[in-house]
């Protein structure tokens, strides 16, 4: 799925007419090209996915690597979760933890690529002299798998939720993506730990097991008799069962075989044969009234155990079977128990669904391609493995535990002077990058004249036809954004210098030096470039960018930054500056950075001028007096439902899965009550940690601090052009020393 919004569609429809325009002008001798083979997607549902599994094992595990992409129903959540520049790593990791864990995934592509020695050639092209042009033949197999998380085992009768983001269902629909197929056919999965969470439930459920019921398969206490009609029914039961039991015996006595009844539903009463066994079959009761022959049965009828079978309410089998003894009943119950359990386990093993595809790439330990993927690979690690790591660093440890050796095409096109030439330094979202390196696969043309060519050679196939040009007549559907993102890979493979002539069969692509330097490295936010390396969670900031990427702040120093959020709707970046620079001077703030309409990034020069703004702000929302009125801040302050904190404060936030639209409604729905938290100084941090052996220290700290919150008090005083009074020295003094007791 295209992660830069809902632009590049028509940016490469556009790309693919001007060159299709600039390819006519051919001479008048010139054959005309046929058009190219049209045969879709493979598409996979639910009514076909045993198969197309079949098939994708044995193509996955003789693939050299194999190229993915998702389609979602979202990407952020509100406005505010967008990535932005100042958004720290750890942040940016949150940020799509929250995307990953609130939308879906709805369309998954998986296309291998297997190199095919028999197809080599080598091909010159005399029209266009500097050009030498070197073929070798993949050939690819897509599958186009739609997902829906449809809840297969009922566990505490709720359901799954999701949310969706109309930008990306309006993306999907214009391409025609079928909601249909996805919503009645999209296969369904359970992650690993959802399977271990239900085996273990299973356990706990079959452990000390009594009876055979689906519903508890342990000792029930009798059912009371809560009013008149459950006493008669009750008597009615057990002189029923009386009777049918009291049969049994005497036919038995007498020599006589047992008479079944006729197979009709519509009888509240049948007799049948239950693993050898003569049983009462039950139909036609309310759970309630079950309940109440069970209780009848258990007290009154020693050698008759109640049986419920095969599945729940109406569809369940209740019976009734006859024992010879004690013995023969605990047999009876730990043989329904037993098929009881193999019974769920395999219903477990069947709702496992759609991670058997994420299972089988993940055991072939193959190499794994995507374009701008890190959400992707987030979705997969929160869909198929189980809740995502709090953290980036623990992220990355689990990830490239299931999948060691991934490339992230986006980062490989950025991070190579030869491919940023040979693109010239165009965009390298999925669509141009895709125009750019192949050229021929993109038009659907096997023709020559174009001025690149691409390098490697790319056959597909589809069921049994095969075809070097190929139109699948189903843009942007995850498979065929695999096999876009497959085919860049191949040709950039080709730039890198890696020759697939000398290629051996026995070699793995992923073990290729000229690949390791870019192996494992994915983007955090293509806000900035900022990368982090899936084997070591080492980060590097924005070296790999690319030199499109235009910074319009300067440096970003987080432990200079002030979140500042809940003042007047009407205050503008420019006004917010104005006011703070009027107090700490007009170099005090290097930028202003708007989250939404309720809040905004303050980037002072320097992080002592942090702790100052929020001492002042506390100090002036403190007393309430003529000073504060017509101080510089007090048009920030309007209204008294100004907050602001430290960097870390956002953090915090950003971490909650609550997803209010609103930032400020954000915080409050988080639970932050004060309007000001301050930045511990150095010399509080010193003395908490020296707090036992330097106590003389931490007085004389104290004393440093009241006289430093003077200076700050008298600087801001005078910024409004009143004299000060000493009442708020006396306040000042007794709060800090307070504070500090």
């Amino acid at each position: 799925m295209p992660k830069t919004a809902k632009q590049w569609p028509f940016r490469a429809i556009s790309l693919s007419r001007a060159l299709s325009r600039s390819c006519s002008t051919t001479t008048a001798t010139s054959a005309v090209p046929p058009p190219p083979p049209s045969f879709p997607l493979k598409h996979v549902t639910r009514s076909n996915f045993e198969s197309a599994l079949a098939d994708l094992r044995s193509v996955v595990r003789a693939a050299d690597f194999v190229a993915i992409d998702l389609e979602m129903t979202g990407v952020t959540s509100s406005p505010w979760r967008e990535s932005f520049e100042f958004d720290r790593f750890d942040v940016r990791y949150l940020k799509v933890k929250d995307s990953a864990e609130k939308f879906a995934v709805v369309q998954f592509g998986v296309c291998p690529f297997r190199w095919d020695s028999q197809s080599l050639s080598f091909i010159a092209h005399p029209s266009v002299s500097l050009l030498f042009t070197c073929f070798f033949a993949f050939l690819i197999l897509r599958h186009n798998f739609f997902v829906f998380p449809r809840q297969e085992l009922l566990v505490d009768g709720s359901s799954y939720e999701f949310l969706c983001q109309t930008t990306s269902i309006d993306f999907l629909a214009k391409y025609q993506f079928d909601f249909n197929a996805c919503i009645n056919g999209g296969i369904s999965y359970l992650s690993r730990v959802q399977e271990d969470e239900a085996v273990t439930r299973l356990n706990l459920l079959y452990e000390d097991c009594q009876l055979g019921s689906r519903h508890s398969l342990k000792e029930v206490r009798d059912t009371p008799l809560v009013s008149m009609t459950d006493v008669f029914f009750s008597e009615r039961m057990k002189i029923r069962l009386g009777e049918w039991h009291d049969a049994l015996l005497r036919d038995r006595n007498l020599g006589s075989p047992i008479k079944r009844t006729l197979n009709d539903s519509n009888q509240p009463f049948q007799t049948i044969f239950f693993k050898m066994r003569p049983a009462l079959a039950l139909n036609g009761f309310t759970s309630h009234q079950l309940k109440l022959i069970q209780s009848v049965s258990k007290k009154h009828f020693k050698d008759l155990a109640y049986i419920c079978m095969n599945g729940e309410g109406s569809s369940s089998q209740h019976l009734v079977v006859y024992t010879d003894s004690e013995h023969d009943k605990d047999l009876l119950m730990k043989e329904v128990k037993d098929e009881h359990r193999k019974g769920e386990e395999m219903k477990i093993k069947n709702t496992i669904g759609f991670r058997h595809v994420i299972d089988l790439l993940s055991s072939e330990q193959k190499l794994i391609v995507g374009h701008n993927c890190f959400l992707d690979v987030a979705h997969i690690y929160s869909k198929f493995f189980g809740p995502l790591p709090s953290t980036a660093e623990k992220f990355v440890t689990s990830v490239n535990k299931y999948f060691p050796q991934i490339i992230d095409t986006k980062v490989l096109l950025n991070a190579n002077d030869i491919l940023q030439l040979r693109m010239k330094r165009s965009s390298t979202s999925l669509s141009s990058a895709f125009s750019s390196l192949c050229p021929q696969i993109a038009l659907g043309s096997q023709r020559s004249d174009l001025f690149f060519q691409s390098r490697v050679k790319v056959e597909v196939q589809v069921d049994d036809t095969r075809s070097s040009i190929w139109s699948s007549g189903a843009k942007h559907e995850a498979g065929y954004d695999a096999f876009m993102t497959g085919c860049i890979f191949a040709q950039a493979c080709s730039h890198l210098g890696i020759d697939f002539k000398v290629f051996s069969p026995t070699e793995h692509l992923a073990n290729s030096e000229k690949l390791q330097k870019h192996m494992n490295l994915l983007y955090l936010s293509w806000t900035n470039g900022d990368t982090i390396d899936l084997s070591t969670g080492h980060r590097t900031a924005g070296i790999l960018s690319s030199s499109n990427l235009k910074k319009r702040y300067p440096k970003i120093l987080f432990e200079n930054i002030v979140l500042v959020w809940g003042f007047p709707s009407k205050l503008k970046a420019m006004e917010i500056k104005e006011c703070v620079c009027k107090v700490f001077g007009p170099t005090s703030v290097t930028s202003i950075y708007h989250l939404d309409e309720t809040a905004v990034f303050v980037q002072f020069g320097s992080a002592e001028l942090v702790s100052e703004f929020l001492v002042l702000k506390e100090t002036l929302e403190r007393n309430d007096n003529a000073i504060s009125v017509l101080h510089p801040l007090s048009k920030l302050l309007e209204g008294g439902n100004t907050h602001a904190a430290d960097y870390g404060t956002y953090k915090e936030i950003c971490s909650s899965p609550i997803s209010k639209v609103l930032f400020a409604d954000q915080a409050e729905a988080v639970g932050i009550k004060w309007k000001t938290k301050l930045v511990e100084s150095e010399v509080e941090v010193r003395t908490q940690d020296h707090e036992c052996s330097h106590k003389q220290s931490t007085v004389n700290s104290d004393s440093d601090s009241i006289q430093k919150n003077r200076r700050k008090i008298d600087y801001a005083i005078r910024s409004s052009g009143h004299d000060i009074n000493d009442s708020i020295y006396d306040t000042e003094i007794k709060q800090i020393s307070a504070a500090n007791l």
